[in-house]
């Protein structure tokens, strides 16, 4: 259950990300492809992040963390990148500032359901 509102929200994230940034477009069925790039994004978030991480400690220590935001909008479009070609699913992030706003926008939101949420487990 967990894991489906995770999706969820995930999914509205991108829903405002492409309605809010100029640079992602979503072609085609539009829930089809917020669901699977979703899923996709969770798994590599889940998976290859951390990974990336922790290979690049020394980076995000030398830049105070703002490497991690570079990180986030690569782990974004290669989602996005995987999604179009594996998938066929109509989710396009243009260049590398709409990924960074993408990929902020989307993590800002993940961070206030996930406060919000601890709110009401208390």
């Amino acid at each position: 259950m967990k894991f489906i509102t995770r999706w969820l929200v995930i999914m509205l994230a991108l829903f405002l990300a492409a309605w809010l940034v100029p640079g992602i477009e979503v072609s085609g069925n539009g829930w089809i492809a917020y669901a699977v790039m979703a899923a996709i994004l969770a798994l590599l978030n889940a998976t290859l992040l951390p990974l990336l991480k922790f290979l690049s400690c020394g980076l995000i220590i030398l830049t105070l963390g703002l490497f991690s935001l570079v990180l986030n909008a690569a782990v974004f479009m290669l989602s996005s990148n995987i999604a179009q070609n594996v998938f066929h699913v109509g989710f396009n992030v243009e260049d590398f500032w709409a990924a960074l706003l993408g990929s902020l926008i989307v993590s800002v939101i993940t961070i206030l359901f996930s406060q919000e949420k601890r709110k009401e487990s208390d």
